[in-house]
């Protein structure tokens, strides 16, 4: 049941407001995809006016933004330990696919951040002021930049540059991937309809895991070249 908030008076007051608002959105993500969260039902279940909402968040997508911040800042912070794990005791061979095979588990686990990822470009990215977007892009870094040096630490032969170009290059995979893998209802009666078409048909952590080891080999092989 909506909780009827009174209008904040202070900081410390806004800020619960602010919490309110990003804690019901996760809320409601954990029960529907991206697309289908919409500012009108975010502030009948937080119980403010959608007016009122916007006084703590520019739009939806900012709120959204938030976020797939803290749910990137959350992978990372798992992400450091899930891959000394995997790779302990591992011969060097067996370690860019463990890498691959560690991540994409990671991400499996977080569909709802997955979702996110798969609307940030086309969706989320086109709504938002240029100081909106300054923040969330110096986070986008900051999460990038943690998560490479894991990885560098893990396969030192891949190098910082190059570990920072394979989580760049896994969230762009990972955003297209998932939303190849979860159709419409329409392409999925046509799957059932032609069986043929089948083969365009993606399963999410198969995919992912195979273009993952075929990127890393890819920026290992031109390491090697240039060692």
């Amino acid at each position: 049941m909506p909780v009827k908030f009174q209008r904040a008076r202070n900081e410390e007051q806004r800020a619960v407001r602010r919490q309110a608002i990003l804690d019901t959105a996760a809320a409601m993500l954990a029960e529907m995809p991206v697309a289908q969260v919409s500012l009108n039902e975010l502030a009948r279940r937080v119980g403010l006016a959608k007016s009122n909402v916007l006084r703590y968040f520019e739009s939806r997508e900012e709120i959204l933004l938030e976020l797939l911040d803290a749910a990137s800042r959350e992978l990372v912070g798992r992400l450091d330990a899930a891959l000394a794990e995997a790779l302990e005791g591992a011969p060097a061979q067996e370690r860019p696919e463990r890498i691959a095979a560690c991540v994409t588990q990671c991400l499996e686990e977080r569909p709802v951040l997955c979702d996110l990822i798969s609307a940030q470009a086309a969706v989320l990215e086109r709504n938002v002021s240029t100081e909106v977007a300054v923040r969330y892009k110096r986070g986008v870094i900051a999460n990038a930049t943690a998560l490479a040096g894991s990885l560098a630490a893990h396969l030192p032969e891949l190098g910082e540059e190059d570990a920072f170009r394979f989580v760049a290059g896994a969230v762009m995979v990972t955003g297209s991937v998932w939303t190849h893998a979860h159709p419409s209802p329409a392409m999925l009666a046509a799957y059932e309809a032609d069986p043929a078409l089948a083969v365009l048909r993606l399963e999410f952590g198969a995919t992912l895991r195979e273009t993952l080891e075929v990127l890393l080999a890819g920026l290992l092989a031109r390491a090697a070249r240039r060692a």
